[in-house]
């Protein structure tokens, strides 16, 4: 009995290496033959254990110069096949390869990293190389081609009004739908500039389309154009044609969308809406419209109240600066000549005439506290004068009452004396005549 356990369990290496799992990987190219330059051509990568996948596999990146190629997605169609007697379950990849030059491509072995179950670790396998042709379709070289095995081309239009008015718009969508080919390489189709027509482009929609088993079948591309109408008449978008080759024949076709005819009316454009009835709808019960002259009088006075209440330092002290300004002229008037010589002519005229005036006017202009050193220093006819006024005013006749008129008369030879003369400056603390 122990020579059987011990014998038993020096084969159990034996049976552990002998239940490793078998790994197989298989290459093919879809189509083998006929690739078109701007065709697609697939290469399918099957991966097969007889045992399961306990992680995703590792697939590695196809470089090929002269092609777009666009690797495998993130799912995988699953297989179930049979080889030599054993069933085998796995996963198949397909990269998509798109030629862009009329020559022979050759692919390398591609290196896999699998994680079958019951295995000691990960496995990589290698697939084999392989090769294919891309012949030319078309006469100019290096053109653009679209290659599919079908294709479809649609368009829809969208009108903001009906019937159409000078300042609605038209929105043109077209849509291609090509089997076969990569979605990226589908070309524009020409949305043109139509007279009387503003034409805005949006920005296109290209997506893959799937097999529904998680692969990619070909590609589909949106492009749409809105124009709005300048004037009103008879518009013409017109019909746009688009080329593709069959992918299997090599053939050309010609798909095409037929022109859209349009009449514009004259008139206002109007909302197709109420918005008075939708804000209605939704509890507004009318909506408030402001003028723009209304909000500017409103910012004029939201400014000034700012500056008002801001700038009452600045203010208050401004109005002190102003009255201490006026002050100071309301002074320095009352202490001119001038003042004095206006306040003379208005005393002298009163009756009984008033001399303050005058007595002011004379010290202010000359210097003088008299008038009679004002008649000395004097042209003789208004020495005269003075003197004449002096008598009937201060001497014992005082009958004269002309000599009040004469001294008005005598008063611009007397302003037209003393400009310019200059006033006598006297010591300050000098004293007063004595009997003035």
């Amino acid at each position: 009995m122990k020579r059987l356990l011990t014998l038993l369990l020096c084969c159990l290496p034996v049976w552990v290496l002998a239940a490793e799992p078998e790994v197989r990987v298989q290459a093919r190219l879809v189509p083998a033959d006929k690739v078109l330059v701007g065709g697609t051509v697939g290469l399918e990568v099957d991966l097969l254990v007889d045992t399961w996948f306990t992680a995703a596999p590792i697939l590695p990146k196809l470089d090929l110069p002269g092609t777009v190629v666009n690797p495998p997605g993130g799912e995988a169609q699953k297989l179930t096949e049979q080889h030599d007697g054993k069933p085998f379950f796995g996963l198949r990849f397909t990269y998509q390869i798109t030629p862009q030059a009329a020559r022979q491509f050759a692919i390398p072995a591609l290196e896999f990293q699998v994680r079958p179950g019951q295995a000691s670790g990960p496995v990589t396998v290698r697939s084999q190389p392989l090769a294919f042709v891309a012949k030319a379709v078309g006469t100019k070289a290096g053109e653009q081609h679209l290659v599919a095995r079908n294709l479809t081309f649609t368009q829809d239009i969208q009108r903001s009004h009906d019937p159409l008015r000078a300042g609605d718009s038209i929105t043109r969508r077209l849509t291609i739908r090509a089997e076969g080919a990569q979605a990226m390489l589908i070309p524009p189709p020409e949305l043109a500039e139509v007279k009387g027509l503003k034409r805005y482009l949006q920005t296109p929609k290209v997506q893959p389309l799937g097999d529904g088993r998680g692969g990619i079948d070909g590609g589909s591309r949106e492009d749409s154009a809105t124009y709005v109408i300048g004037e009103a008449g008879h518009l013409i978008l017109p019909a746009i044609e688009l080329t593709w080759w069959d992918a299997a024949s090599g053939e050309a076709h010609t798909v095409s969308v037929p022109a859209v005819e349009l009449d514009a009316a004259k008139g206002s454009y109007q909302a197709p809406f109420s918005i008075s009835e939708d804000l209605h709808a939704l509890g507004q019960k009318a909506r408030v419209r402001i003028s723009g002259y209304w909000l500017l009088l409103g910012a004029v006075l939201v400014v000034a109240g700012c500056l008002v209440f801001f700038g009452r330092p600045w203010g208050r002290a401004a109005l002190s600066a102003l009255q201490r300004w006026r002050a100071t002229r309301q002074k320095a008037r009352l202490e001119s000549a001038g003042y004095a010589w206006k306040l003379a002519r208005q005393q002298l005229q009163m009756r009984p005439a008033q001399l303050g005036g005058l007595y002011l006017w004379v010290r202010r202009s000359t210097g003088y506290r008299t008038l009679s050193a004002l008649s000395g220093a004097s042209p003789e006819r208004i020495e005269n004068r003075l003197l004449a006024f002096l008598k009937s005013r201060y001497g014992a006749d005082q009958a004269a009452s002309g000599t009040t008129a004469d001294l008005m008369q005598a008063l611009p030879d007397m302003q037209r004396a003393v400009t310019g003369r200059k006033t006598v400056n006297r010591a300050v603390h000098g004293l007063k005549p004595l009997n003035p």
